[in-house]
């Protein structure tokens, strides 16, 4: 058995001592008040420029549909799909992970749109995290038109007006807020869930949950409805907000594992 000498016992001690000092500072910290503005024309028109689905399919190749313009007699029968949301200059994206669930043996594509068209391309999987409701793709391809998360070294407090990118209702619905308060980001801060009140549906798994300037505050996981009487009353939406210091690892690794080794 390894026995710790007396110096190192005293630093880990010391370094146990700050974790919890930084901890109790937190905890005690008070959320300002949010920012008022809401989501308006300018921050519709940014996620519009981004939007982007995520499909898994038997199929091979989507080009024909998609150039199409998606017809129902078409339609891969055997589809999966949700949201995607990019988050990098060089084809990265964000998605729901149990939009992925039945992946295995079968092809992943991300449709994009590039020059004001639409456009399937096959995705590689770099990470994925059942527990966070999160995954991470890549396709080959270049994406200007992406998301950058907010500070995160600021507050996003409860009552934050926000809006959704999700392919199935993020056009249409009203701008909602945030129900959870996310305090500034420490060193051991991971993922962390919170609640929206907008309503999301099947296909919107996935997408960019955005405040009022653009700036990328998570990704739209599930929604939560009370049943009493067998009448269903919507609660509210989950969404997952990752640290953006572990995406960006993680982004940084897969360039150097395929050779791309700055951030274009």
């Amino acid at each position: 058995m390894a026995v710790l000498s007396s110096a190192r016992m005293q630093r880990l001690m010391r370094y146990l001592g700050l974790l919890l000092a930084a901890l109790a500072v937190q905890a005690c910290s008070v959320a300002p008040p949010p920012d008022s503005t809401i989501p308006g024309p300018a921050a519709r028109k940014l996620v519009l420029q981004r939007v982007s689905a995520v499909i898994v399919t038997d199929r091979s190749n989507l080009r024909n549909w998609v150039k199409r313009g998606f017809p129902m007699s078409q339609a891969p029968g055997d589809a999966d799909g949700g949201s995607a949301t990019p988050i990098a200059p060089d084809g990265y994206f964000l998605t729901a992970d149990h939009v992925l669930a039945r992946m295995d043996g079968r092809n992943v594509f991300v449709i994009h749109g590039v020059g004001g068209r639409l456009t399937p391309y096959q995705a590689r999987v770099v990470w994925r995290s059942e527990s966070a409701d999160l995954a991470l793709l890549h396709i080959p391809a270049s994406t200007p038109q992406h998301y950058r998360f907010t500070d995160p070294a600021r507050w996003l407090p409860i009552g934050t007006p926000v809006i959704h990118g999700g392919i199935a209702t993020g056009f249409k619905s009203d701008p909602g807020k945030l129900g959870t308060s996310l305090p500034p980001e420490r060193a051991f801060t991971g993922t962390r869930k919170f609640k929206i009140d907008i309503p999301l549906q099947p296909g919107d798994s996935g997408g960019p949950v955005v405040d009022a300037y653009g700036g990328l505050i998570g990704i739209n996981s599930a929604v939560e409805f009370l049943v009493p009487m067998e009448t269903a009353f919507f609660v509210d939406s989950e969404a997952s907000r990752p640290s953006p210091r572990m995406i960006e690892s993680l982004i940084a690794a897969d360039r150097v594992a395929r050779g791309a080794l700055r951030d274009p």
